[in-house]
């Protein structure tokens, strides 16, 4: 299945949202983070519902939001929850950015980057459409490291790029950016029971979901344009 197949179906399931609220536990403390300034022009890769680009224009007055995504379901639903002409949402892939060169102040991605077919040419494209100084703030959850990550490729027909955080930064640096900052967002958000009531439907132990959620959280690695 496609990637545009995919997430075609999970939007008409409502699944848009659902990520959105997950996402949401670590994504806000990554987009509080970002150096945006009031005008600033934000590129969304992967976009799903449109949420972060939302939130940047409501707390940092970004002037013009893009959101790009494979699935057109998804933009239809994201241009159905925004309400604002200053966020605007494509169908497009990351192969080949529909940006001019040294056109975009930051470009932002949640839980998107490695479904990317060619995630090293994702990021010389990325490197090409910053402005010098532009930021590029990757967030995943899906890592080398994050042990209890590995099966999600079992659930998935996309092939997916699992990569370690040095391999991040290598990549990176290959491409262009310099490497700015990389760490885990903990998820403190998310209701952990007490001992007693594991296991669960989705784990063993108790401290199986503390490792996840508590210690690797989201892998955030944040890079800058020379």
């Amino acid at each position: 299945m496609s990637v545009r197949d995919e997430f075609d179906a999970w939007a008409a399931d409502g699944r848009d949202k659902g990520m959105e609220d997950r996402h949401w536990h670590t994504a806000k403390h990554a987009l509080a983070r970002m150096p945006v300034e009031e005008g600033d022009t934000v590129v969304d890769l992967g976009t799903g519902s449109g949420y972060a680009l939302r939130a940047l224009y409501d707390t940092k007055g970004i002037g013009h939001g893009f959101g790009l995504d494979g699935s057109p379901e998804m933009i239809r639903n994201a241009r159905e929850y925004t309400d604002t002409e200053d966020i605007e949402f494509l169908v497009g892939d990351f192969d080949d950015l529909p940006f001019a060169d040294d056109s975009v102040d930051h470009v932002w991605t949640m839980e998107a980057f490695y479904y990317a077919p060619d995630p090293h040419h994702t990021l010389e494209e990325v490197a090409r459409i910053l402005k010098p100084g532009g930021t590029f703030y990757c967030a995943v959850n899906y890592y080398e490291e994050n042990v209890h990550s590995h099966h999600w490729q079992d659930n998935i027909s996309i092939e997916m790029t699992r990569w370690s955080h040095e391999e991040y930064r290598d990549a990176f640096r290959d491409a262009g950016l310099y490497v700015a900052e990389q760490d885990s967002i903990a998820d403190m958000d998310i209701e952990i029971p007490p001992a007693d009531e594991f296991p669960t439907d989705s784990w063993e132990t108790r401290e199986d979901m503390v490792d996840r959620y508590r210690t690797f959280g989201t892998l955030l690695t944040v890079g800058v344009a020379p």
